[in-house]
């Protein structure tokens, strides 16, 4: 295969192109859900096949195949071209890209156990029994449990001598239980809301996650949240979970610095973002302690990868340096327009989607604080954990998340569990609130497995490292 597309770059740079790349994906998946102790569904998927670009004259062409004959891929080639030779009479701004390091490499995601090889009999019995803990009251009436798996080949090869293959494999479950007293439902999930937690590693993943010691946790917390008190309407101090905090960073940082957006590309889908150019360096985007990253080199965080879809290394980058807005994520094309070279962000979803910028790890470092002292810190506040809705406008300014559960603060204790808690801001401000963030020892990288982008529609998988942190004077009120 390698020596197939190295046939076709060939073949496109004698047709004077100024750039050329060409992908080869084969990517294996399988997920299995359990429903109220069965087996609601089991899929296995493999998709293969090969996408090319081509940029002519400042305009690019893409076009992708799942039949990998000389003949198709050649046929393939023509059609990129083509669409970029049409596209390069109307482009009024022609695309340059940043220079480069070319690597001829292999990278292979570390992992103890292949998912795919593990007894299927072993997955679905470890979810059932999940499922059976959970049941065992009268007042859940739904439960839930989940396993994910990606084991992906690619090949890159582009006209300006790069060969870099990668193995990349992503492994993750969840499981959640819904209570109901006849009046209102009440959920509760591990070990996130999101369907399921993930990470770049094997079947090892899936047993340090203990999910059978939760769920006896998940289950009452579920059925206690029926008789709890709603969340007071007031504004308080906060402190939010690493879980929930991870879609924070997400939602509030990690769209509104991808570049693309930034210039407009995504506005007809998407929307744009309040950080924009002409503020970069300057705009006070959190608290001095605020520090955030893009990193791609994280042992195990699910958005870590050895290379990205344009041939570009994985790095670490700073994205907001001591509260102050200093880097965005980028390609290629976009990095010259803030005088930096790609930070390798560029990926896609699968073999028949063009790449676009899209979160590796987005990080919030960590600080000084113990848990336990941050607690008793808090004279009075509220703790929120694990996301249950959300909403933010176009330009990722305002916001309003809902949790599934949260607990009172009183004089430095966590007291009485508070039901249909939400919390609203604007960015900057609270942000800019941010006093106090746990240290290292209560820092992971939580990985989100459904991040939508683009049009047509790209699913990405991207992690965000983060742990606990206390913001001041946030409005919070009740979701209905």
């Amino acid at each position: 295969m390698k020596n197939k597309l190295k046939e076709i770059i060939l073949y496109l740079k004698q047709k004077q192109v100024d750039y050329a790349d060409a992908r080869y994906v084969n990517c294996e998946t399988e997920a299995i859900t359990v429903a109220n102790s069965s087996v609601d569904a089991f899929v296995r998927n493999s998709n293969v096949g090969v996408g090319i670009r081509v940029l002519f004259k400042g305009a690019w062409g893409f076009a992708s195949t799942a039949d990998l004959t000389t003949g198709s891929l050649k046929k393939t080639a023509n059609l990129a071209l083509q669409i970029a030779r049409a596209s390069a009479t109307t482009i009024k701004s022609p695309a340059k890209l940043a220079e480069q390091k070319v690597y001829v490499d292999y990278y292979k995601t570390k992992i103890k156990k292949d998912p795919f090889q593990i007894s299927t009999d072993d997955k679905i019995d470890l979810l059932i029994r999940a499922c059976d803990v959970l049941r065992q009251d009268k007042k859940i009436k739904h439960t839930e449990a989940s396993m994910g798996f990606f084991k992906t080949n690619k090949l890159f090869v582009s006209s300006d001598g790069a060969e870099i293959e990668q193995d990349i494999y992503e492994s993750g479950a969840g499981c959640n239980a819904v209570a109901f007293d006849g009046k209102e439902a009440q959920k509760r999930s591990y070990p996130n809301s999101l369907g399921r937690v993930m990470a770049t590693r094997g079947y090892e993943f899936i047993e340090e996650m203990n999910i059978l010691d939760n769920v006896e946790r998940v289950r009452e917390e579920a059925i206690e949240l029926l008789s709890a008190e709603d969340c007071p309407d007031t504004h308080t101090d906060i402190i939010i979970g690493a879980p929930q905090l991870a879609l924070q960073i997400h939602e509030s940082c990690g769209h509104p610095i991808e570049l693309d957006r930034v210039l407009g590309t995504e506005i007809s889908l998407a929307g744009g973002s309040f950080m924009t150019v002409e503020n970069l360096n300057k705009l006070k985007y959190g608290s001095e302690i605020v520090n955030i990253n893009t990193d791609a080199t994280i042992p195990g965080a699910l958005g870590t990868y050895g290379y990205d879809d344009e041939g570009v290394k994985a790095q670490r980058k700073p994205i907001i340096k001591n509260g102050i807005h200093v880097g965005y994520l980028t390609s290629r094309e976009t990095a010259p327009v803030v005088n930096k070279k790609s930070n390798g962000t560029m990926r896609a979803d699968g073999w028949n989607r063009l790449p676009i910028i899209r979160m590796a790890t987005v990080n919030l470092e960590p600080g000084d604080w113990e848990f336990d002292d941050l607690i008793a810190d808090t004279k009075d506040g509220i703790y929120f954990d694990l996301n249950k809705s959300w909403s933010i406008d176009d330009k990722r300014l305002n916001f309003q998340f809902a949790v599934e559960a949260a607990w009172e603060i009183k004089n430095g204790k966590k007291g009485k569990m508070y039901k249909n808690a939400l919390y609203t801001g604007i960015t900057p401000e609270f942000w800019n609130s941010c006093d106090a963030i746990c240290n290292k020892n209560h820092w992971q990288v939580w990985g989100i497995p459904n991040c939508g982008k683009g049009e047509p529609m790209q699913t990405a998988r991207v992690g965000h490292g983060c742990a606990p942190s206390r913001f001041r004077n946030v409005k919070v009120g009740v979701s209905k």
